[in-house]
């Protein structure tokens, strides 16, 4: 944990972009978070990363697990940016720290995609998606600048979800575990490079970036996240009650490609 986190210049500034770097305009965009003790994702993440504690009420350290469900409207490549696919997607994932480097970044636990591009990404660079069918049921009131409904069903073997959120349509003010909103939502919100087991069992990671996220923030209505209660990470029984839920819109990603080998500390 560390409370002295910022948004600087550099985690704002996008990197150029160029050939087959992604530019994704997203809708529907929810970070849904758990707080678990930490005995629960070790097992899960590569021994040289660290994961990132935050204290619990109690003090004892916690961490961070969440999913990320989002649709894709227009996914393209800079190359051929006429190329456009349209797609729902979920995130799962987990706060690290590389502990060579001291480098923040997200552990995947792997993606459920609704397209049939999912191939591509699964054989040419072996990356942890399964294939989903992802439907959002969402109404957006722009005057209110909240969801009236937000609903999303993934239909799938390897991620099953239901999921119904209530956005309250306020603002998020304090993400519980830090001091400072700001150090929370770089913590939670911001991570730029992603890392995760490949699908050969080596490690791999690719690299994003998006703008500061300007969230509101909501409650679950109700959820059952196939995925973390298979993985032991949050049981059913507490998929109900979780850390945080934070709601977008819109917002814009850029996805630096390829993804490329990682060498951590072991």
């Amino acid at each position: 944990m560390a409370d002295h986190l910022a948004f600087t210049s550099e985690l704002l500034t996008r990197p150029p972009v160029a050939g087959w770097d992604v530019e994704a305009s997203l809708e529907h965009f929810a970070i849904v978070s758990y707080a678990v003790p930490p005995q629960r994702v070790r097992p899960h993440v590569y021994p040289g990363f660290d994961l990132d504690y935050f204290p619990g009420p109690n003090g004892d350290p916690l961490v961070w697990v969440s999913m990320v469900p989002f649709e894709d409207q227009d996914f393209r490549f800079v190359a051929v940016p006429w190329l456009r696919f349209r797609f729902g997607q979920t995130n799962y994932r987990t706060y690290v720290i590389d502990r060579s480097t001291g480098r923040r970044a997200v552990w995947f636990f792997g993606t459920t995609l609704d397209s049939w591009t999912v191939t591509i990404p699964r054989h040419a660079w072996k990356l942890p998606w399964h294939r989903g069918r992802v439907r959002f049921d969402c109404a957006f009131d722009s005057q209110a600048g909240r969801y009236t409904a937000y609903r999303m069903a993934t239909r799938a073997t390897w991620g099953p979800v239901e999921l119904e959120l209530e956005d309250s349509g306020v603002p998020v003010s304090v993400i519980p575990g830090y001091a400072d909103l700001e150090a929370g939502l770089v913590a939670l919100t911001h991570p730029l490079v992603g890392v995760y087991y490949r699908r050969d069992g080596r490690l791999g990671t690719y690299r994003i970036w998006h703008d500061r996220l300007r969230c509101t923030s909501g409650r679950v209505i109700r959820a059952r996240i196939g995925l973390f209660d298979r993985l032991g990470l949050v049981p059913y029984s507490e998929q109900a009650c979780p850390h945080s839920v934070l709601l977008q819109h819109r917002t814009e990603f850029t996805i630096y490609l390829p993804p490329g080998r990682y060498q951590a500390a072991g």
